[in-house]
C-alpha cells in the first residue's frame, strides 16, 4: 500500500509564525534508488525522487514561514539513514535530524550521528522498530556524551505512567512526539498528570504535533495542549508530522492549519517559546 502524497500547494498560517520558527517533525523521503525496510507496512508515494521530496519540503517551509527544521528518520527505511542524513546535509545551516538506531548500537554510530547533525535516535513504540526501551536506556550514557538525546513516539495512556521513574533516571532529555498520542483523547487522566509531571519537573519535553491523528476535529486536542502548556511551557514544541505517511485513516490535514489551531490557544509568548526559544535550546546548543 502507499502513502497518499502531501498537499501540492501548501497553504500559509492565517497568524504568522514568530521569526525563526522550527517545524520539528517532518520525514524527508526518497526515491526508488532508496531501499525500502522489509518490516514496512507502506510504501512511500510513487513518482517522487529525492530532489522532488526536498523541494516539496521547501515549499512546506516557505509557506509555513519556518527558518528551520528537524527531520525524523521514517521507520520506512528501518536502520539505513541514508535519506535523513542526505536531507539534513542538502539542507544545511540549521537544520538538524533524528535517527534510528538499533539495540547495541556502538559509541561510533554514534559519534557518526553526532558528527552529521543528527541530534537524537528516534524510539517507536507504536508502530514498532529496532530499538527498545532498555536499549534506549543502555546507549543514553553514550548518548549523552555526544550530546544527543532520545525522541519517543508512543501512547502515553498504555506506557508512560510505567515508564515514569526510568525518564526521571535517564541521563538525557526525552522528547515524547505527538501530544503523548493518548489512544483516549482525555486531558485528565493519571497518564496525562503524569505525563504533565514530568513536564514540569524538566525531566520531558512533548511535541505539539499531529493532533489530526488523534481526532478529526483537531480543536478536541486544545484541553490536552493546554494542560502540556500549562505544566511547563519551556517544555513544548511544534511539528507539523509532514508529509502525513502511514495516516492509518486519519485525515490529510494541512500544516497551516494545525499551526493556527495551536496559535489559537497560545499567547504570543508562548508561540516564541514553543516555535523558537525551546527547540533552539534542544537542538542548537
Amino acid at each position: 500500500m502507499d502513502s497518499a502524497p502531501p498537499p501540492f500547494a501548501p497553504t500559509s498560517p492565517t497568524t504568522p509564525l514568530p521569526d525563526g520558527a522550527w517545524d520539528t517533525h517532518v520525514h524527508l523521503l526518497g526515491g526508488p534508488e532508496h531501499p525500502l525496510w522489509e518490516g514496512r507496512v507502506q510504501n512511500p508515494p510513487e513518482g517522487i525522487d529525492f530532489e522532488g521530496w526536498l523541494d516539496l519540503y521547501r515549499a512546506h517551509l516557505d509557506a509555513l514561514g519556518c527558518a528551520r527544521g528537524l527531520i525524523v528518520h521514517s521507520i520506512l527505511y528501518g536502520t539505513d539513514n541514508t535519506v535523513t542524513l542526505k536531507a539534513v546535509r542538502a539542507m544545511g545551516k540549521g537544520f538538524k535530524g533524528v535517527g534510528l538506531l538499533p539495540d547495541g548500537a556502538s559509541d561510533a554510530d554514534i559519534k557518526h550521528f553526532a558528527d552529521a547533525d543528527i541530534v537524537a535516535v528516534r524510539l517507536n513504540y507504536v508502530h514498532g522498530g529496532v530499538l527498545t526501551w532498555n536499549g534506549a536506556k543502555a546507549m543514553a550514557p553514550a548518548l549523552a556524551d555526544h550530546g544527543l538525546h532520545i525522541q519517543m513516539l508512543l501512547h502515553a495512556d498504555k506506557h508512560i505512567e510505567q515508564l515514569a521513574d526510568d525518564i526521571r533516571a535517564l541521563p538525557v532529555p526525552l522528547v515524547i512526539d505527538h501530544c503523548g498520542w493518548p489512544v483516549h483523547l482525555d486531558a485528565n487522566t493519571k497518564a496525562i498528570d503524569t505525563l504533565c509531571a514530568l513536564l514540569a519537573e524538566g525531566h520531558a519535553y512533548v511535541k505539539l504535533s499531529a493532533p489530526y491523528r488523534l481526532t478529526d476535529d483537531i480543536a478536541k486536542t486544545h484541553p490536552l495542549m493546554r494542560r502540556m502548556i500549562d505544566a511547563n511551557p519551556n517544555a513544548c514544541l511544534w511539528g507539523s508530522d509532514w508529509p502525513h505517511i502511514m495516516l492509518s485513516g486519519a485525515q490529510m490535514p494541512h500544516a497551516a492549519a494545525l499551526a493556527d489551531s495551536l496559535s489559537s490557544i497560545t499567547t504570543e509568548d508562548e508561540r516564541q517559546k514553543i516555535f523558537v526559544d525551546t527547540p533552539n535550546r534542544l537542538f542548537m546548543p
